[in-house]
């Protein structure tokens, strides 16, 4: 009997992020598969609360602005559990306040931009830097959270949107450097997923045009970008490094406007 390579058995992964949305749900996935897991947050409270329910998981504090604590974060879980085989960059700038001023270039705070790029980027490459050592003994992987708006213009959110795209060609610079040493790096790219930050952020007409121009009957949800996670973390997606997973309803596959073409062309299905 072949084995079940989506199984996480033995595995420790860590993530960024880990205690709300998407990281959350990733998280419990990969612990009913078997992985134990330290969820980083910079929400301490509700990671604890999260590793309270998922035995034998890790509540780890995190501000991703403070090379410090990413370091001691990737210390700790080495420390904790004795070896690192995932480690998924989830975390990254987001929320009401941020969303509403992350505008046009030429609108574009110089103080908001230089804090994404902190974040997302410099944060992201510093955990990828010092887990790097320990996922190169245990041949792990490295999971980055994107955006399906790194593959696409917007009118809205550059700054997060560039981020996410310097965090896709991290990915690809880590798997081409790396692979040798049977260490894979690869990323999700999400559309927009009913978190409960995305509710808060976004206003009803705005999620409604994006569920348009969706090819399923739905907007995604955290549950769903963690199956694609928990893919890319798994042995089952061994001989896939380098790459760009895009988990957006199939929002990015089509000419825009196809929500009107629906309505336009809805008699001819009747």
């Amino acid at each position: 009997m072949v084995a079940d390579a989506t199984r996480m058995d033995g595995k420790v992964v860590l993530i960024t992020g880990g205690a709300g949305g998407i990281g959350a749900a990733t998280a419990r996935l990969l612990a009913r598969r078997g992985a134990q897991v330290a969820i980083a947050d910079i929400a301490f409270a509700a990671a604890r609360a999260l590793a309270e329910e998922l035995p034998g998981s890790l509540a780890v504090q995190l501000d991703l602005e403070q090379a410090e604590s990413i370091e001691a974060m990737v210390a700790r879980t080495r420390e904790h559990f004795g070896r690192l085989d995932v480690l998924h960059n989830n975390a990254a700038l987001l929320g009401p306040e941020i969303a509403a001023n992350d505008t046009d270039v030429e609108r574009m705070d110089t103080l908001l931009w230089d804090r994404t790029y902190a974040v997302n980027v410099r944060g992201t490459m510093i955990a990828c830097r010092a887990a790097l050592p320990h996922l190169r003994e245990s041949r792990g992987a490295i999971v980055n959270t994107v955006s399906n708006l790194a593959l696409q213009g917007h009118l809205i959110q550059a700054a997060y949107s560039s981020s996410k795209a310097a965090i896709i060609q991290m990915t690809r610079a880590i798997a081409a450097s790396h692979g040798v040493h049977g260490v894979r790096c690869n990323a999700v790219a999400p559309g927009m997923t009913m978190t409960p930050a995305l509710r808060e952020a976004f206003p009803a007409p705005l999620r409604e045009a994006v569920e348009a121009e969706t090819l399923r009957d739905q907007l995604g949800d955290p549950e769903d970008i963690a199956e694609a996670v928990a893919f890319l973390a798994s042995d089952a997606a061994r001989n896939i490094t380098g790459q760009v997973l895009v988990s957006d309803g199939g929002c990015s596959s089509h000419v825009p406007g196809i929500g009107l073409f629906r309505q336009f062309f809805a008699g001819d299905h009747a």
